[in-house]
């Protein structure tokens, strides 16, 4: 990842899993190469969880970074206090990863709203791994429009590629990209999604 930054510095960023007791020289290297964030990952195997966070939010702080968070939104309930405190900005993967059978009023979605509505970031993403209705995922609709309504300067959109853990097969990212029409209907927003709030995000 490293060695591709540093090849394309003007174009991408990077987000990063590290070690809690990573080296000065290491997380210098990150940045100079143009990490930008750190991720925690309670879903998936192989990921740093939790119990880290207060560790990983001092180094992200302190080096003018972020955290990434892939995380289902029921779990925020219990992490609100903890999360309250952080001292970095903090990103919620995927619109919360959680099915949207659960409703607009899962209190796990209306965490995740009110944390976004005081400051944190969201990705509008993910819609495969959050509909029970299948494409083209209409049943996520209500859902991004919520949280761009919220903090219209605080969401992005991510791909999510390259799909890992899709089992069905591989997906079209332009088909995925083309939801954001129904998500985000005014040109206006689309350009913060896509443009403008990446840029202040990342550091472009």
């Amino acid at each position: 990842m490293l060695e591709t930054l540093r090849a394309h510095r003007e174009r991408l960023r990077g987000v990063a899993v590290i070690e809690p007791d990573a080296s000065e020289a290491t997380l210098r290297a990150l940045d100079e190469a143009g990490v930008r964030a750190l991720r925690l990952n309670v879903l998936f195997g192989g990921g740093i969880g939790f119990e880290k966070l207060e560790r990983l939010a001092s180094i992200a702080r302190e080096m003018g970074w972020h955290l990434e968070f892939l995380i289902d939104a029921k779990d925020l309930v219990e992490l609100a206090p903890r999360l309250r405190k952080s001292p970095a900005r903090f990103v919620i993967d995927h619109m919360g990863h959680f099915p949207t059978s659960r409703g607009l009023d899962d209190p796990g979605f209306r965490t995740l709203l009110g944390f976004v509505g005081d400051g944190a970031w969201v990705k509008l993403s993910g819609a495969y791994r959050t509909s029970v209705a299948g494409t083209p995922y209409e049943d996520v609709i209500p859902f991004a429009r919520a949280l761009l309504k919220a903090a219209p300067d605080r969401c992005v959109w991510g791909s999510d590629w390259p799909h890992v853990a899709h089992w069905p097969g591989p997906l079209n990212a332009g088909d995925l990209l083309d939801g954001l029409a129904d998500w985000a209907p005014a040109d206006e927003d689309r350009q913060r999604v896509l443009v403008r709030n990446p840029a202040h995000l990342y550091g472009f």
